[in-house]
């Protein structure tokens, strides 16, 4: 059921997680509403998935986004979260984030300590940056999708 759902394309506004992956991780992830969470395809397979982002009407990004339930957290409740391969100056909170998922690296699964979750994390990223380069995926940064009429565009600031 993986494939099936790809490329998805998903735009939502960013709202605090669990405030885990700056502060534990040393990995900014940002994390969607649960409205936009539970508009996924209910089959989609969880798991950890590679893919472009783009803040606002900012560039667009490489990314690698989770997909689940984080067993190593044991959350109840199932959650979306992107790690934007990018260094931003501050968070974007409240901003509009628009994702294309275009490919799935593994399944889910717990970790027996958080060095092992890190060190994994990293892997993803390495994997992401890898299958992003390719010519298939990179039309996928040009898409449409990613220019939003200014209308869309909300700024809280």
């Amino acid at each position: 059921a993986v494939m099936r759902h790809l490329p998805y394309f998903c735009r939502g506004e960013v709202v605090k997680g669990f405030g885990r992956g700056s502060k534990e991780l040393g990995i900014p992830t940002a994390n969607f509403s649960e409205q936009v969470v539970e508009s996924f395809p209910s089959d989609i397979s969880t798991g950890i998935y590679y893919g472009w982002a783009c803040v606002g009407n900012g560039d667009v990004h490489k990314m690698v986004l989770s997909i689940g339930w984080n067993p190593f957290y044991k959350n109840i409740k199932k959650s979306v979260e992107a790690h934007i391969i990018h260094t931003f100056k501050e968070d974007f909170y409240g901003e509009i984030l628009s994702i294309v998922i275009t490919g799935y690296i593994r399944p889910e699964k717990n970790f027996d300590s958080l060095e092992a979750l890190i060190s994994a994390i990293h892997e993803d990223i390495e994997e992401a940056k890898r299958q992003l380069d390719s010519p298939d995926q990179l039309k996928l940064k040009e898409d449409n999708f990613f220019h939003m009429p200014e209308s869309k565009i909300v700024n809280n600031h």
